[in-house]
């Protein structure tokens, strides 16, 4: 595997043969006959039968071993892809969906990827660490079988450090986080908002990129995911996850989440140096969901400036209505 990087875009591009082979259910990888003896990263609960294993990625993407290896190719840069690539085996049953899961199940999903997140944290080498899952043949699931993949790079993802320099201007100019003032103009307002628990709130963004796109923002600040605010109940965000996820299957076949948090602090080098003074102020974590309503939508072809016919109010509509118990 290489990395090249965009000089115009600033993105990170994977260059490589990589081949996943989809397997039929006994055939599943992920069953747990076939990962018995594959070395455990982390295993939840920690005795007893195991509900949640983190295992390596068979075929990683990146590796731990090794030096990037930064070379320049004349205007060009390029290094080795290394990283971290690891995946979170989300039960031992092949036939359950993450929708399915009880609230306490859940929670431990969300315990593991913080687990993970502030595990790979810890390596000063890696700058972002990336936690997604995608559900569902439209959206390029390698296994049916649960499960959602762990990434650490050494560089920071461009959507990402979009979300920083975006968060980082309207923090300068107004003191305070864009993230806390869209939860609070949504509360006011509330035709875009889904469902709520607690301090959690779950709602289709003003300015969706695709029909049904939905995010979970905590109202209370917080840059960190891996590192709840005191008094924080992750069992609520597990409930309202749960349900947000129950209404999405009712509309879309398949769909990408990705959970959004604050880059490594370990590594202040490079093109991050500058933002570290005002990162615990300005920057939210928070959950994107994009759903896959089509295999040959608009919304994902047109990059960049998406086209959605659903408009986000209609959209929260139309999932508020939907009985996510039924």
């Amino acid at each position: 595997m290489e990395l090249r990087k965009d000089p115009i875009t600033q993105s990170w591009v994977i260059l490589g043969q990589r081949e996943v082979v989809a397997e039929a259910p006994e055939q599943c990888p992920l069953e747990p006959s076939k990962i018995e003896n594959v070395s455990s990263i982390l295993t939840w609960p920690a005795s007893g039968p195991w509900q949640i294993r983190v295992i390596p990625h068979p075929e990683p993407l990146y590796h731990v071993e090794g030096d990037p290896g930064r070379l320049a190719e004349g205007m060009y840069d390029k290094m080795g892809a290394l990283g971290a690539h690891e995946l979170v085996v989300e039960t031992p049953q092949h036939d359950r969906r993450l929708s399915q899961f009880s609230d306490e199940e859940l929670e431990g999903v969300l315990w593991v990827w913080a687990s993970r997140i502030a595990d790979l944290k810890k390596d000063a080498r890696f700058k972002y660490i990336s936690v997604f899952k995608n559900q569902g043949q439209l959206a390029g699931e390698e296994w049916s079988h649960a499960h959602s993949q762990v990434t650490a790079t050494i560089f920071v993802p461009r959507r990402i450090k979009y979300e920083l320099s975006s968060a980082h201007e309207w923090f300068k100019d107004k003191e305070r986080c864009i993230f806390c003032d869209m939860v609070r103009q949504e509360e006011k307002q509330g035709k875009r908002i889904v469902d709520v628990q607690g301090d959690y709130y779950s709602l289709c963004p003003y300015a969706s990129r695709v029909p049904y796109e939905t995010w979970l923002l905590h109202r209370r600040h917080n840059h960190t995911f891996e590192q709840p605010r005191p008094g924080s109940n992750r069992r609520q965000l597990a409930a309202l996850l749960g349900r947000t996820l129950r209404r999405l299957e009712k509309v879309a076949p398949a769909y990408h989440l990705v959970l959004h948090t604050s880059p490594s602090t370990m590594n202040k080098k490079g093109e991050m140096a500058g933002y570290w003074k005002t990162l615990a102020d300005d920057y939210h974590w928070h959950i994107e969901i994009l759903p896959i309503l089509e295999k040959r939508s608009k919304s994902y072809s047109i990059k960049e400036v998406y086209f959605n016919a659903e408009l986000p109010e209609q959209a929260a509509a139309n999932l508020r209505s939907l009985d996510p118990n039924s």
